[in-house]
This record gives structure tokens, sequence and C-alpha cells, in this order.
């Protein structure tokens, strides 16, 4: 397996560390993060000019037709960065979606309607990347009436279109694009541990659609949400590294500068220690997400991810956690204090590291597999 970036990623990686690196400064950061909105929206309509929310999504709905090696490229910068806009919830997590729905007739329009509007829509799903429970669809005449409740919707706060997912009156699951200003529908913000991210309770008391609300259903997107959460976690893996990463880089400049008995603290042992255990969590965590998008790009759609997925995730969170809270003690005093930067990067790692399942979840999750499977089709899994 070959992870090596070709000329086309490069470009794409280097063009989102030049743009990024003027956006999304800390600076930029901290002030969107402090405002009423939490949302830098200037940031995001340029993110939708330059085309990033179509890159994996087919040529044929009017999107870019690359991959997640691309995508995750992006979404690592949008972590280094901390960019306040909602790129994973709206673009990460809805990949999946767009590609499926581009392979039929009636899905297509949808796609080339949303997937680069600038509208944005986010996915019903709950902090884990399960299915909610508490959502039935109901017949009334030609109307379909939805009510249901949809807890802790990543970036809901912010968003336009709702893609949700309930209980048809036939017994199968169904997704509905619900506009966010329709009548019934109670969108609530919540306040989070990681202010450069918006999250809402969104209810549905009464809500009537008609039937072309109604994207897809049954064993389709039963199938289709399982991918759907393996991808997601790989796409979140991928920010987690550009935040480990950029907490590693914190650290660096800071002991670079700060001086005691006469030198710089960075060249003391137990210092570059710490730096190099944090450049090893990085990389080996940049090397499973790599390997699980080239899996998901080059293995088909019937494969099965979870295993790809559980290892860029373990390694991802794992990395993000190790470093922030490192690069805060590297800073020493002063480490822990607004003014200085890491613990921005403390709160995002802490934030995600609960989003798409926990370490243990997934940990648990692929022993279960192990355990149930026989031998022979986990090492073809693997």
């Amino acid at each position: 397996m070959d992870l090596s970036l070709n000329d086309e990623q490069k470009m794409i990686a280097e063009s989102a560390v030049v743009f990024l690196q003027e956006k999304s400064t800390t600076a930029q950061v901290r002030k969107m993060a402090e405002s009423e909105d939490g949302m830098d929206r200037a940031l995001w309509l340029e993110v939708v000019d330059m085309g990033w929310c179509g890159v994996a999504v087919p040529e044929a709905a009017g999107g870019m037709g690359l991959g997640w090696r691309e995508l995750v490229l992006l979404q690592e910068q949008m972590g280094y960065h901390l960019a306040c806009v909602p790129f994973f919830d709206a673009v990460i997590a809805l990949t999946p979606l767009w590609q499926s729905l581009s392979q039929t007739a009636q899905g297509l329009p949808v796609v080339e309607r949303l997937a680069q509007s600038g509208q944005i829509c986010v996915l019903g799903m709950t902090v884990r990347g399960d299915l909610p429970a508490a959502a039935v669809v109901k017949a009334d005449g030609d109307a379909l009436v939805l009510n249901g409740q949809w807890n802790q919707v990543g970036s809901g706060a912010h968003a336009d279109v709702f893609l949700l997912p309930a209980t048809l009156p036939c017994g199968s699951l169904g997704l509905l694009e619900v506009d966010a200003r329709a009548e019934g529908l109670t969108v609530q913000a919540l306040q989070t541990v990681d202010a450069t991210r918006s999250s809402a309770d969104v209810s549905a008391v009464d809500v009537r659609l008609t039937g072309a609300a109604l994207l897809m259903h049954g064993d389709a997107l039963s199938k289709l949400w399982a991918q759907t959460r393996n991808l997601a976690a790989i796409g979140l893996a991928a920010e987690q590294v550009g935040v480990a990463e950029r907490a590693l880089d914190l650290a660096a400049d800071y002991t670079k500068e700060r001086q005691q008995f006469g030198k710089a603290v960075g060249s003391f042992q137990g210092v570059k220690h710490r730096a190099a255990q944090m450049l090893v969590k990085v990389e080996t965590a940049r090397s499973a997400v790599y390997a699980a998008a080239f899996i998901a790009d080059t293995a088909g759609d019937a494969t099965d991810l979870t295993y790809f997925a559980a290892q860029a995730r373990t390694d991802a969170t794992e990395a993000a956690l190790f470093s922030t809270r490192e690069s805060i003690q590297l800073h020493g005093g002063v480490g822990f204090t607004w003014e200085f930067d890491p613990h921005l990067f403390f709160r995002r790692a802490q934030a995600s590291s609960q989003r798409m399942g926990t370490v243990e979840q997934w940990r648990e999750q692929v022993a279960a597999r192990l355990l149930d499977e026989p031998f022979e089709s986990v090492a073809e899994a693997a």
C-alpha cells in the first residue's frame, strides 16, 4: 500500500495550508468563537466558492470527482487551523450520501441542488454516529407528518437544511429533507466545551412535508448509514491529526524561545523526549488515517471499513489528547492561561474524542467482531 501523496494531492494540501494560514489565524478563531454566532460565515463562503464542498462529489453532480484521500487532507488542515466552519458536519459526514444519491436519476438533482449550494446541510445523527430512536413519520393524505427529537446535532445551530432519519409508516427507516425554518421544527443551540463548534437539539412537532422530502429509505439507507459512520470517523480522525500536529508545533515553538539557566528549554533532553513522543503519535495516527482513506477509495462500497475506521479513530484520538495535554505542560505556567493558544486545541481534542464513538466503544466493537467472526474473514478484512 503506497500512502505517499501524488502531485495533485500535494497541491491540494499545500493550497489548504496557504489559504487557512491567512483566513483562520488563532486571532480570527478567537474572534469567531467569542462572537454570538460562533461561525466564520465569510470563510465558509470562500470554502464553498473554492469547491471544497464537492471534492468527493461525482463530476456528474457538479463535483470534482476525487476521493477520501483528498477530503482527509482538507479536514486535517481544518483541524490544524481550528477553522470555525461546519466542514465536518456539512461536508465530510454528508459525502457518502451525496455519492450514493448521485448514482440514481431521482437523487442526482438533489445532490446538484444541495451539495455545493452554500446551504449548510446537517445530518441528524447522535454523538456516537448512531441512528436516533425517537422519530416517526405518519401519513396524512399526500403529506408526511414528522415528529421526533434529535439531540446534540453537530453544527445544528447553523444549519439551513436538516436531513433527519425517522421511522416511516411502513416501519422502515427513511431520511427526510427538512428546512430549518419549517413550521413545527425547533432548534435549540447548546453551550459547548469547544466554542469553535456548535451543537443543537432539534425537535419536530407535526412538521408537514411532501413526498419529495423523502430522499432514501429501507435497506439501502440502513446500509449507507453504517458506511457513513465509518467514513465520518475517518474524516474526524484526520481533523484530530491536524489538532495533534498543531499542539506539537505550538509546544516546539514555545520551548525554542523560553529560556531557563541561560538556555532554551527545548534543548533539554527531557523536553526533547516529550516532543518526540508527540511526534511519534502524530505520525502513527496520520499513517492510520491515510491508510483508511486509501482503502475507502480503492476497496469498493461493499467493503466493511469498521476495522480501518477503528484504527484511525483510536490512534488519532489518542494522539490529539496526548499532544494537547503535553503542549499545555510544555508551556509551563502560561500553558493554562486564556491568553495562550494550547487550550483551544485541548478543547477541540476533548470534544472530538466523544464524537462518532469513543476509543473504548470502537475497541469493544472490533473485539466483538474478532471474537464472533471466523479467523479467515478477519484476515481478509485486514
